[in-house]
């Protein structure tokens, strides 16, 4: 249960921040407000790892394996960087629903095929409808565009 709660926080979270992101590049530019995001994100993460007791070292990022892993923060980068040229082109709604569908199927894939060192999940029937219905409620969502 707080496995969900945490994940809709994170939802919303998401949401707002590419909201504030751009409205934020729309006064200085993509490239500065996804610097500044990442900026503020690495000064929230160094006091919060100070004041929750110092868990890890910052030297164990050198022993991470396979280094692809690494590639996370470079990723975050460029989430920045397409939510805020997402949201601005689509509008918020319409650039979280495709945001999300990617998430869905993406994350489906990877547990499918036990991609990057997560547990091969068997094929689901139930797993795929549930896919299908999102891309139908994507539809739905644009049918007034559509027609």
């Amino acid at each position: 249960m707080w496995g969900m709660i945490i994940s809709v926080i994170s939802g919303i979270l998401m949401s707002v921040q590419g909201v504030f992101n751009t409205e934020v590049t729309k006064q200085t530019s993509v490239w500065v407000s996804a610097s500044f995001v990442q900026f503020a994100a690495l000064l929230v993460c160094v006091l919060a790892w100070f004041i929750t007791g110092r868990e890890g070292t910052f030297s164990g990022i050198l022993h991470v394996r396979p280094v692809y892993l690494l590639l996370g923060g470079i990723f975050g980068a460029f989430i920045t960087y397409t939510v805020i040229i997402g949201m601005n082109r689509l509008g918020p709604a319409k650039a979280v629903l495709f945001i999300i569908a990617a998430q869905i199927l993406a994350a489906y894939l990877i547990e499918l095929f036990g991609l990057f060192g997560t547990k091969k999940a068997e094929f689901d029937w139930l797993k795929l409808l549930g896919v299908i219905v999102f891309i139908g409620g994507m539809v739905i969502f644009k049918w007034k565009e559509i027609s």
